[in-house]
């Protein structure tokens, strides 16, 4: 079993920066593929980054280059870095644990998943 919780969001301007955190408990954490995911009002949830246990990385295109995920498997801790937020950004960002040996892992194998944390981007 793996417990996650979000922290980090807020509300920011066009152009700015935030770091989203994620903080797993569990042993096996540093087995486990981690991902965020977002859900902006009225839409389905979507895939942003996934971070293998060696670090590996996977961006949905629309974040390339502006966000970078990062794991501290010592603080069981993952990240989301963004950078140059635009409003579209806007949305309740999830972190994600998957059981899976597939890399990148399908959405449906994220099994453990957090609470939310709300970003909001003002133009």
């Amino acid at each position: 079993q793996v417990q996650l919780v979000e922290s980090g969001g807020g509300l920011v301007q066009a152009g700015d920066s935030l770091r989203l955190s994620c903080a797993a408990s569990g042993r096996t954490f540093p087995n486990y593929p981690m991902g965020w995911f977002r859900q902006a009002p009225g839409k389905e949830r979507e895939f942003v980054a996934a971070i293998s246990w060696r670090s590996t990385t996977y961006y949905t295109d629309s974040v390339k280059g502006r966000f970078t995920i990062s794991r501290d498997n010592r603080k069981s801790t993952v990240y989301l870095q963004m950078n140059s937020l635009k409003p579209e950004d806007t949305a309740v960002y999830y972190c994600a644990a998957a059981l899976s040996s597939n890399w990148p892992p399908r959405n449906y194998e994220y099994r453990y998943w957090g609470q939310g944390t709300q970003v909001t981007v003002s133009s």
